[in-house]
């Protein structure tokens, strides 16, 4: 079976997912609406940029130009700027590619097209041909945030569940608000880490590399790590900053990891303003070996969503034994029971949040406790190789819709 994935190129969960794609003995194609790398397991690429992501720049050898980079540093400096302009002007812009895409999708014939998320890449691929069974999956603010952008957003996010033969998601909350959102509920629909599981054989062969990790951490210092970088209107990293002063009141050594922050105009304002310059290493953008490593020193994972699904960040934490704080949201209570495996606090509350980290850092034996928990769930219900034959029976289901069944493209 041809599965013709639309997704960021340079994104994990995409890479992730290729490589479920594989398990399940399934070829795969991609169109990426972001500039990338040919990627292992693809047998065929197109690049079809979306809604400005052509801003975004290419890597080519761990380096971009200097235009690019000068592009990016303007897109993080006036991030919420563009993220409200994209939600007027993306869903106006896709006119564009859209032509691109329906080219590509007739060239390739693919059994069955895959949207790995609604904006912008369900929204280009709902023009797929009613005779090609077309699927998307929902990421945890596709529909809580996103879709509540603009009303252009609001209506191309209807138009692109209207048209869905299958649906997924990272939690059971999305498959629910799908159907008020226009998905039809007699449809196929599976709830699967948005990855396609973790890769727990791949990341224990990543933790045997003994070369020096990516940040200065002196030897016995506690540490906790935030993984997330900066998600507008998703991660209240407000929150998150506003609580180190309170934990380093409490432990002075604790050392906070920043991933994907290096360099960025609003982490460096919140270290200047706080005066935690000492006790913060910014990170750049980790592989995920660089990152698994991090969770393996790390005590505590500490990312405050208000707006989420499954992080694959949260479930890759939770397997290498962080204890996990996060925001209490209806889809991070599908995976922590607050207290037991990790605890759960309100996203715009500080001090609950910094007594939470505390807890962890001071409690070894409630760390260990947690991660015994987190370790079976993770292996029961996110491990890549007990997903993959699921994922393999809703492709086979949604191909079989054959006609389109008078969806609405």
């Amino acid at each position: 079976m041809k599965i013709l994935l639309v997704a960021d190129g340079r994104s994990p969960i995409t890479r992730g997912w290729i490589k479920t794609l594989e398990l399940a003995e399934l070829e795969t194609s991609l169109i990426s609406t972001f500039p990338c790398e040919p990627l292992p397991g693809v047998r065929e690429l197109r690049i079809i940029p979306a809604a400005f992501s052509a801003l975004a720049g290419s890597q080519v050898n761990g380096r971009s130009s200097s235009h690019r980079s000068r592009t990016r540093g303007l897109v993080s400096r006036f991030r919420g700027w563009f993220l409200a302009g994209r939600y007027w002007l993306g869903p106006l812009s896709l006119p564009f590619s859209r032509n691109s895409c329906l080219k590509a999708i007739n060239e390739i014939k693919p059994d069955v097209v895959h949207a790995l998320r609604i904006p912008f890449e369900g929204m280009l691929a709902r023009v797929t041909p009613p005779e090609i069974p077309f699927a998307v999956s929902i990421w945890g603010n596709d529909l809580t945030l996103h879709a509540q952008g603009s009303p252009l957003m609001a209506w191309e996010t209807r138009r692109t569940l209207r048209r869905a033969d299958g649906l997924m998601a990272d939690a059971h909350r999305d498959l629910r608000l799908a159907c008020e959102w226009g998905f039809h509920a007699d449809l196929p629909t599976l709830c699967v880490p948005g990855g396609g599981g973790i890769d727990l054989p791949a990341m224990l062969a990543a933790l045997k590399n003994e070369s020096a990790l990516t940040a200065d951490i002196p030897a016995g210092t506690p540490v906790v790590i935030n993984p997330r970088g900066f998600r507008p209107g998703s991660v209240r990293h407000d929150t998150f900053f506003k609580s180190i002063p309170l934990i380093l009141k409490e432990e002075p050594q604790t050392i906070f990891l920043c991933a994907g922050m290096a360099g960025q105009p609003e982490a460096l304002d919140w270290v200047e303003r706080l005066g935690i310059a000492r006790s913060v290493r910014l990170l750049p953008f980790l592989v995920q070996e660089e990152l698994w490593r991090l969770f393996l020193r790390a005590q505590v994972s500490l990312s405050i969503s208000q707006h989420d699904g499954t992080p694959n960040s949260l479930l890759e934490s939770m397997a290498l034994g962080c204890y996990p704080v996060a925001g209490d949201i209806e889809s991070t209570r599908e995976w922590i029971v607050d207290g037991e495996n990790g605890r759960l606090v309100d996203p715009s509350d500080e001090i609950a949040a910094a007594q939470a980290v505390l807890e962890g850092l001071r409690s070894p034996a409630l760390v260990e406790q947690a991660a015994a928990k987190n370790m079976g769930i993770i292996h029961e219900r996110a491990d890549r190789n007990s997903q993959y034959p699921a994922v393999h029976v809703f492709y086979t289901t949604v191909a079989g819709r054959g006609q389109g069944k008078g969806k609405n493209g």
